[in-house]
């Protein structure tokens, strides 16, 4: 047990100076700090496929964690999670630690040879915490205070805060940093809540005026003229997530919110960092399209991802799945985790209906496909009590096991078996690029100007073709290197600083081809307007411009180099300003507006090309479209023909590839393997057939094509 520490302790006070050196309390989040340079970081120890849990053994008698643990190998459970909601029992009382239970634990895990994830405690603080230090708790926008009972009740901006996460977290690296049981770590547990409290406020004017200096700088890049926003100091300005606001002031909010929490996670990651050694990483769990702080950032500092992949209905769209997948694998451009998701069914949607016999093995598959190394369920055991008591788990509680139990188990055997060909692979490096600028999706939904426009709906249209005729896709944001890449397509780049147009600008000049959809180039790095049309400065070499743009509430016939379609949601009529700016589709007649007007742009520029689309497509459109925007880039076709229903995708190891085919349908599917090529794992293969929700895997010699 140690004491409880003073306000100033000096090993305290070390380590933030050493944070605050690398990472300044005041430094600002403008566009050219949204980076995705990450610090050259050691790599972490590679492991084989894995099958996890969360385990949670403080809620049980340990009289009955034996029979968990060797319940859990019988599943094939290679890793648990741990220790990320047990605050209250880690530091039963301020400064006073009690690591004896965990011990237990952790030692008890690495004999039934269970490697162990230890998460920090930070996401529920204990009620001595707040009860002692109120200043933790959030505030809400409403200005109601959040209390005891729920998780997430802390104030991301409170130092007092932050110095119990630092130090909670020094005190578990300290004695498990080099546990050869403890391969990783994860940092709180899905954050993005934010705060907006007396502290959050001064953080706030802080922030604001490192990054304009004075607030005159502010006013002007504002426009604070309009209604009257004219500040005087930085104090005066609102703390302010929505609401009919400045679009900049909403903007820089994600801003200012995003580097907080880059700035909690990297205070934590350095605590960790400073006991452990780098056999173990350091990640934290990220939640599905988590729009509260931009990933990149908050990704930066850390050795790999890690998402929680929920299909509450139980019906999943497996495309938009392999999206997500594909996202986070952006954040770091490496292998991730899968840290969450769920045995079955989870509680917390409106019909929590389970997954289909086999798709939780389909879901597993098809996260390793797109690059997971290890995928844990939530939980391992019911809870008898607390707010999640129905969720789906591998075992009742009555620690038998429940209907998904087998199929899991059956996943876990076959990773067991195929981890020897697939360890230190990943995933093939794609020939397109899709953009996703989080700065872009915040300044859209903010000013939606038609209530159906959803950016993420219009990325998820323009990756659907591509997935679904067998093409990876990078996810990438507009700052990332995109040497390499034959095509490029921005879905809805709205956002586009000076810096991203001349990379961009660049990239076509050396032979690539680039893709623009609707509202992008439309305002700056401080979500203004831009003075000139859309694409703003890529209209130059676009040769065109967006003249106007219109919120349809119905169809719109189009004509295009790819055929007939119809555009919906959103129309822009586009002028060409250049002699060698080519018009490739049109509206169709009798359209108001948009009547004959060109939709479509494309111009040569250096040794590649740029394009611009003004409208959102129907999906036959859109994939008519996608297969141009192939042709036209010379996009080499994938290793594999298309199925419907079947996902095909590849690992790499150098230049030995190895091929994952899922079937996510409900009738057997005929699939050909290319010369060259032989089965693996074939369980779910007769003859040419694969199964319904059948999974194989097939290697791929040298030089295949």
């Amino acid at each position: 047990m140690s004491k409880p520490f003073p306000p100033r302790a000096g090993g305290f006070l070390a380590l933030v100076m050493i944070v605050l050196l690398t990472f300044p309390a005041t430094q600002p989040l403008h566009a050219k700090t949204l980076s995705t340079t990450a610090p050259t970081l050691a790599p972490f120890e590679a492991a084989p496929l894995s099958i996890g849990v969360s385990w949670y053994p403080e809620q049980w008698p340990e009289s009955q964690w034996e029979a968990d643990l060797a319940l859990m190998r019988r599943a094939g459970v290679s890793v648990v999670r741990l220790g990320e909601f047990a605050w209250a029992r880690l530091e039963p009382r301020d400064g006073e630690f009690d690591f004896g239970w965990i011990d237990r634990a952790v030692a008890l895990a690495g004999r039934h040879g269970i490697r162990v994830v230890l998460g920090t405690p930070t996401a529920a603080p204990p009620v001595w915490l707040t009860e002692a230090h109120p200043d933790v708790l959030r505030v809400n926008e409403d200005g109601s205070v959040e209390g005891h009972g729920e998780r997430r009740q802390f104030s991301f901006a409170s130092a007092t805060y932050r110095r119990y996460t630092v130090r909670i977290a020094g005190e578990m690296a300290r004695r498990y940093g080099r546990n050869p049981d403890v391969v990783g770590w994860q940092i709180d547990n899905e954050i993005g809540v934010p705060s907006f409290d007396r502290e959050a406020k001064a953080r706030w004017a802080r922030w604001l005026t490192a990054r304009y200096g004075t607030v005159e700088e502010l006013n002007r890049r504002w426009t604070t003229d309009y209604w009257s926003q004219r500040y005087q100091r930085f104090d005066q300005v609102p703390l302010k997530s929505k609401g009919p606001q400045n679009p900049a002031l909403l903007l820089d909010f994600k801003r200012f919110a995003s580097f907080l929490w880059a700035e909690y996670v990297d205070e934590q990651a350095a605590a960790i960092r400073t006991h452990a050694d780098r056999r173990q990483f350091v990640t934290t769990n990220s939640t599905a399209w988590n729009n509260n702080f931009d990933q990149y950032l908050v990704h930066r500092g850390l050795d790999l991802a890690a998402w929680d992949d929920y299909v509450p209905n139980g019906r999943p769209d497996w495309t938009a799945n392999a999206l997500h997948h594909d996202v986070v694998r952006g954040y770091r451009q490496r292998n991730f985790w899968i840290m969450e998701t769920q045995p079955g069914r989870v509680d917390w949607g409106a019909l929590n209906r389970s997954l289909d016999p086999g798709q939780t093995r389909e879901l597993a598959w098809q996260a390793v496909g797109r690059g997971a190394d290890a995928i844990l369920y939530w939980q391992w055991r019911s809870a008898l009590n607390g707010q999640e008591q129905y969720h789906g788990t591998l075992v009742g509680p009555d620690g038998q096991p429940m209907p998904v139990f087998d199929e899991i188990a059956r996943t876990a055997r076959e990773m067991a078996a195929m981890s020897r060909w697939l360890k230190d692979t990943q995933p093939e490096k794609a020939e397109v690029a899709l953009l996703y600028s989080q700065e872009s999706r915040w300044a859209i939904e903010a000013e939606r100007h038609s209530r159906d426009y959803d950016p993420v709906a219009t990325i998820t249209d323009w990756y659907r073709p591509f997935a679904d005729d067998g093409y990876r896709v990078d996810v990438l944001p507009p700052d990332a290197d995109l040497a390499g890449y034959r095509l490029v397509v921005a879905p809805n780049l709205n956002i586009l600083s000076g810096d991203t147009a001349e990379r961009l600008k660049a990239y076509v000049e050396r032979g690539g081809h680039l893709v623009l959809g609707p509202r992008s180039g439309m305002k700056d790095g401080d979500n203004a307007l831009w003075p000139m049309r859309q694409p703003g400065p890529l209209g130059t070499s676009l040769g065109g411009r967006v003249g106007y743009y219109y919120p349809l509430d119905g169809p719109v016939a189009m004509s295009a180099i790819f055929g007939d379609t119809t555009a919906h949601i959103w129309g822009e009529v586009l002028e060409p300003v250049a002699d060698d700016t080519k018009v490739l589709g049109r509206f169709g007649s009798d359209q108001g507006w948009l009547s004959g007007q060109p939709a479509l742009l494309r111009r040569k520029v250096g040794r590649g090309s740029i394009a611009y689309l003004g409208a959102i497509l129907d999906q036959q459109g859109q994939g008519r479209f996608t297969r141009w925007m192939i042709t036209e880039a010379a996009v080499p076709r994938p290793l594999m023909t298309p199925v419907d229903g079947v996902e095909f995708m590849t690992r790499a190891r150098g230049a030995e590839r190895f091929i994952i085919a899922v079937n996510h349908g409900e009738t057997a599917k005929r699939i050909s393997l290319p010369a060259g090529a032989g089965w693996l794992h074939s369980d779910d293969v007769q003859g040419d057939m694969l199964r319904p929700h059948g999974v194989a895997l097939a290697h791929v010699k040298h030089g295949t094509r």
